[in-house]
């Protein structure tokens, strides 16, 4: 799809965000342009009160200023280079395809995360609430971690759920001398692991304060600094998880402090 839209309009698919007529080529007015206009010489013949008009429709008046989004989307249609207008056609049906692929695939995740949404909250409502008020952790990653934890109090503290998820590193130590790197014990609960990184993968992109912790762990590392990193993480969202599910507390990154 990427390579069909930079063919079809290959300004569109390498202009910077600031040059950019909308914030994606994946939102409506972005599909409209795409899939129904068949080349991009049907989008420079249109007058400016045609393409405006064309624009608003498409975005339900969401632009500002669509003057502006309109001036710099004619301007990216003159710079594309031009292809033989018998490629246009089968371009545009390919694009649209994609689209449609896409919004299918959507549709069926929102079905799936509804299902599974409601099948947690008839199992551990208050967990699951709990789990889902981190920043980053949504149904999916709710559900993964609650259903292969069960009910916290089985866990006497949250050193104790990283050993039972195989999250923690075994002490190489000889007299005086102890390596710098070891390696994470894998002997634990596998699904759990996962779950647990990949929610951390996605708590540090929106929440700051583990931002900056997974970015000093990152530099402190010597080799496989992202892994090391999205581990040592894990381990501060492994206490996070265990303290607010022990105090059945929602998430506030003003109230909850966990020690580093």
């Amino acid at each position: 799809m990427v390579s069909n839209i930079f063919l079809k309009f290959s300004e569109l698919a390498v202009l910077k965000e600031s040059d950019h007529p909308f914030s994606s080529n994946h939102t409506a007015t972005a599909e409209a342009i795409l899939t129904e206009m068949l080349s991009l010489e049907d989008l420079i013949r249109l007058s400016s009160e045609e393409l405006i008009e064309f624009v608003c429709s498409h975005s339900k008046n969401r632009y500002l200023n669509p003057e502006e989004v309109c001036k710099l989307l004619k301007k990216a249609a003159r710079d594309s280079y031009r292809l033989d207008k018998t490629l246009y056609e089968p371009l545009t049906v390919s694009i649209a395809s994609s689209f449609n692929c896409i919004e299918t695939y959507e549709r069926e995740i929102k079905s799936i995360n509804k299902a599974i949404e409601k099948t947690l909250k008839g199992l551990c409502s208050d967990a699951f609430t709990v789990l889902q008020s981190i920043p980053g952790i949504g149904p999916i990653f709710a559900s993964g971690i609650l259903s292969e934890i069960g009910d916290i109090h089985a866990f006497h503290s949250a050193d104790a759920l990283a050993k039972y998820a195989g999250i923690y590193w075994n002490r190489h130590q000889s007299g005086a001398f102890e390596a710098d790197n070891t390696s994470m014990v894998k002997a634990g609960n596998k699904y759990l692991r996962y779950y647990l990184i990949e929610a951390t993968n996605s708590i540090r992109c929106h929440e700051p304060s583990f931002a900056a912790y997974y970015r000093k762990k990152y530099d402190e590392s010597k080799t496989h600094n992202h892994k090391r990193a999205l581990a040592l993480t894990s381990r501060k969202t492994i206490r996070l998880i265990y303290s607010l599910l022990d105090k059945n507390q929602l998430y506030s990154a003003n109230r909850v402090q966990i020690t580093p």
